[in-house]
């Protein structure tokens, strides 16, 4: 597949659906870095100890970082994709809901993977969209 110049409208929903699942993850491991007090409820209910929860947040931080930076944004891309499956998995352990509770770490990956394939070629081209005849 030959590399061409992506289009306006493909590089803004591509920073559309990076930039949506970025702010979620930073706002997100921030809260649990400085321990606020939503976070730590929320970390207890699902069932990690409430020291947990500075770790969880650099993890997260972390891996939020490595999307961010373009040369380790396919890094960063899998090992959110491996801290969102521990979510999900959390959640279906605790028989939450499916739609709001169980299913939302996925709709983060897809928007994280929709904004990186959107404006990388080498996802592209590794995972090319065929056209059905």
């Amino acid at each position: 597949m030959p590399a061409f110049p992506a289009s306006p409208a493909r590089l803004w929903t591509a920073r559309i659906f990076a930039g949506v699942s970025v702010a979620f993850l930073l706002m997100d491991s921030m809260m649990k870095v400085l321990k606020l007090a939503p976070a730590v409820k929320a970390t207890a209910e699902l069932g990690f100890p409430a020291e947990s929860v500075i770790v969880l947040g650099i993890v997260q931080l972390v891996c939020t970082i490595l999307y961010i930076i373009p040369r380790t944004s396919m890094l960063g891309a899998i090992l959110l994709t491996g801290y969102l499956g521990g979510a999900i998995a959390t959640h279906v352990r605790l028989n939450n809901p499916l739609f709001t509770h169980i299913l939302f770490p996925g709709y983060i990956a897809l928007l994280l993977w929709g904004g990186l394939y959107l404006r990388d070629v080498r996802l592209q081209q590794l995972i090319p969209a065929r056209a059905t005849a």
